[in-house]
């Protein structure tokens, strides 16, 4: 968990507590708490318990228990002998959530080429576009972070195509992939792949070469479902020596 947040006194003005007046504290201590979870800040070794987090947030035990309740109903969190842990999904979960996921991701261009009626929205596939050419001649080193820019290049990817709801189903999944996904860029030779794939994608569509886009868009996110779970499983291996 952050360390920041640590206290047993009462809240300063820069802890997630302090002006939290317009919500309820559970609510404060819930968006933390999962968002910390989701970027990989908390190990699914950890133990979240109530004494614990009460400590943490300087606050008292019931807002953090109505917390953990939300994250169990939400899937993020499980209960154990002592509290609560991160759920790592198994690689049969993750088998079925790379193979939504692909489903979702195609959907985007494919119901562009069933209906022409359907566009997509220049304006944010070119603001897209400009994030990610810099870094073809400058790309970042190989970090657990670079997961959130990826996430963001297939939000946005599906979020011109015009469907909502498919782009929500999109993030919900990525949400839950993210866990094993942010020890996927590693390896400097996957990072400068995905840049070049993500422009490559991204000037298709604003060609409108349909055709091509979802060919090579079905290629980036995994065209073989083994490949991607082998990458999978290695992500995993990581993430588990990192825990």
């Amino acid at each position: 968990m952050s360390a920041g947040r640590a206290g047993d006194g009462p809240p300063d003005a820069g802890s997630p507590v302090a002006g939290a007046e317009s919500r309820a504290l559970r609510d404060v201590i819930y968006e933390q708490l999962r968002d910390e979870i989701l970027s990989g800040q908390v190990s699914p070794r950890e133990r979240l318990t109530e004494p614990k987090l009460s400590k943490a947030f300087a606050v008292s035990r019931t807002p953090v228990r109505e917390a953990l309740a939300r994250l169990l109903a939400d899937g993020i969190v499980e209960r154990t002998d002592y509290g609560y842990a991160v759920v790592a999904p198994s690689l049969a979960d993750l088998r079925d959530l790379y193979e939504l996921r692909v489903t979702l991701e195609l959907r985007g261009i494919a119901r562009a080429i069933e209906n022409p009626e359907v566009r997509h929205d220049h304006v944010l596939l070119r603001e897209e576009l400009q994030r990610w050419l810099p870094l073809r001649d400058h790309p970042p080193e190989p970090a657990a972070a670079f997961v959130m820019l990826d996430e963001q290049f297939h939000i946005t990817l599906s979020r011109a195509s015009g469907n909502a709801q498919l782009t929500a189903a999109l993030v919900g999944v990525n949400q839950k992939l993210r866990v094993v996904r942010r020890h996927d860029y590693v390896e400097a030779e996957r990072v400068t792949t995905t840049v070049a794939e993500h422009i490559e994608i991204l000037e298709l569509v604003l060609e409108h070469r349909l055709d091509e886009a979802l060919r090579a868009l079905h290629r980036h996110v995994g065209e073989s479902l083994e490949v991607v779970m082998q990458r999978a499983t290695v992500a995993m291996t990581r993430m588990t020596l990192a825990s």
